[in-house]
């Protein structure tokens, strides 16, 4: 006959699994991610957590007849890097729920 499961042990292990979680989310707080349109024209880094740390505009990129230009030049830098955060921390995040989606478990953070 099948043992139940030990429910006091599942409960340990999802909480070690959120602990290490809130510690990877802390963790993409110093990790940056960097990208650049136009050439390099303009270059944004962004940290993991998604704040934009640092916007950088080519003064050959200011066009007076064009401003839009320099308008979606930044608007697809910024993309780029939201992109490459949102990749990094679903990366790290991986790792730690071995793939599965548990955000149906209504667990913080996911």
């Amino acid at each position: 006959m099948p043992q139940p499961p030990n429910m006091a042990n599942m409960l340990k292990q999802v909480q070690k699994m959120q602990a290490d979680m809130v510690a990877a989310q802390e963790s993409l707080k110093s990790e940056t991610v960097e990208a650049s349109a136009g050439g390099g024209m303009v270059t944004v880094k962004m940290t993991g957590d998604l704040v934009l740390q640092e916007l950088k505009i080519d003064p050959d990129a200011i066009d007076p007849e064009d401003p839009e230009m320099l308008g979606d030049m930044v608007q697809a830098a910024v993309n780029e890097a939201i992109r490459a955060a949102q990749e990094l921390a679903a990366t790290k995040m991986s790792g730690l729920t071995g793939g599965m989606d548990l955000g149906s478990l209504g667990l913080p953070g996911l």
